[in-house]
């Protein structure tokens, strides 16, 4: 049980981090013309992540 809610909390803090970062609110670190292309992807894989740990909270 408590094992469940660590691994929604860091899924939620990791979808707050990609959403950040692909909104422009926090930059990636390192140089930016060495960034992987999924960073571009940030945009909708944040708050998909954020979706997808608060279901799963709210399912526990």
């Amino acid at each position: 049980m408590i094992a469940a809610y660590i691994d929604e909390i860091i899924m939620f803090c990791a979808g707050l981090w990609m959403a950040s970062v692909g909104f422009g609110y926090l930059t990636f670190p390192g140089n930016p013309a060495n960034r992987p292309p999924v960073v571009h992807h940030f945009k909708w894989m944040g708050p998909l992540l954020l979706a997808i740990a608060i279901v799963l909270a709210a399912a526990s």
